[in-house]
């Protein structure tokens, strides 16, 4: 029997259990592992000791450092890992079904360009602050790492899709091979006024460059705003599976099943954004996540949506985690931006997938 027969035999639920697993593991790993090296039992002790009722349990065995690189740099870190690979991987589901395509990705319709241009933006003109004063109010952002160009970021992707929405949508609905192409025209159109805006501003362009190969931050801050996020969207699109499935088949075959096709595809495509926009607004650009996770896990799940969402939010987040600590421990002293290091991980992935198609006819499966 063939290996992908093989990994369908297994029941789903077992799946989603190892996945489960791999997650906890990778991050108690993700927490222990780095320049300074931290026993995972240590790590557990000092996990429990910051769980409200359960300070007394264990016996104070670290050190203050100890307690510090667990509690204050790595496991916020980690958490905000978790969850933009597990969000990048949810939308990337959402956004495959919702085109019928398996090249989609949550970037698609315009949400990186938009994104990089309002970081961009931001950190030219120098509004990199931590608090608004608007009037006597006064609006703190504490340890936001980026400041302004976080909230930036996610108001522009959310405006460039928007731009997008607009573009595409007719008085019958929302053809999406017009939704993609509006897509491009305007991801080309914010790639270009970036580029125009780093053109003109060479001192910053390093800084730009980094946001944009992506990187993740230790900031409690984050994880309070993304982890939130990401969790009610990708539980919104994992109850509403079913329609995702109903609308891959095509709308006539989704109007037949019942279900209000012109809607979901705007749910679809606003959950799936605002996903992804709090994810890159945090940590910047990262690639390839919403691409080869949902495909990896197609393979062995099948297209039940169902199955495949929450997988995908597992395996994305096991992902991500596991190539942020790639990225800080692979070189001594020196810290990669783990959107190169998701990229060097999935492109052999994606030229597998190019070479399998062509057995296949050409076609993706």
């Amino acid at each position: 029997m063939p290996l992908r027969e093989r990994l369908r035999a297994i029941p789903a639920r077992w799946i989603l259990l190892g996945l489960a697993g791999l997650l906890i593991v990778v991050l108690l790993f993700g927490v222990a592992l780095g320049p300074v090296h931290i026993p995972v039992a240590t790590v557990f002790s000092i996990l429990l000791h910051h769980l409200p009722g359960l300070e007394g349990l264990t016996p104070v065995t670290w050190t203050s450092a100890e307690e510090t690189i667990v509690w204050t740099l790595r496991l916020p870190r980690v958490l905000l890992a978790a969850a933009v690979g597990g969000g990048l991987a949810a939308a990337g589901v959402s956004m495959q079904g919702l085109f019928k395509n398996p090249l989609a990705d949550p970037y698609i319709v315009g949400i990186s360009s938009g994104a990089t241009l309002g970081a961009t933006i931001v950190l030219v003109a120098g509004w990199n602050v931590t608090e608004l004063a608007i009037g006597s109010f006064v609006l703190e952002l504490p340890e936001l790492g980026y400041g302004l160009m976080s909230l930036a970021a996610f108001l522009a992707a959310l405006g460039i899709v928007g731009l997008v929405y607009r573009l595409a949508r007719t008085g019958t609905g929302l053809p999406l091979t017009t939704l993609l192409l509006a897509g491009l025209a305007m991801s080309a159109l914010a790639s270009a006024l970036t580029a125009l805006v780093i053109y003109l501003s060479p001192q910053q362009r390093a800084s730009i460059f980094l946001w944009l190969m992506g990187g993740i931050q230790s900031s409690w801050t984050a994880v309070g705003f993304v982890v939130p996020a990401v969790a009610i969207g990708a539980l919104v699109l994992i109850l509403w599976a079913r329609d995702l499935d109903a609308l891959s088949l095509g709308d006539e075959q989704a109007l037949f099943l019942g279900v209000e096709v012109e809607r979901r595809k705007r749910h679809f495509l606003l959950v799936s954004t605002l996903v992804t926009a709090v994810g890159a607004s945090f940590v910047g650009i990262i690639g390839f996540v919403g691409l080869i996770i949902p495909h990896m896990l197609r393979l062995v799940l099948g297209p039940l949506h169902r199955l495949l969402l929450p997988a995908s939010v597992l395996g994305g987040a096991s992902f991500l985690v596991l190539c942020d600590l790639i990225a800080r421990t692979v070189l001594s002293g020196v810290e990669i931006p783990v959107g190169i290091i998701t990229a060097l991980a999935g492109t052999p992935f994606f030229l597998f997938l190019l070479v399998r198609s062509k057995a296949f006819g050409g076609e993706f499966h």
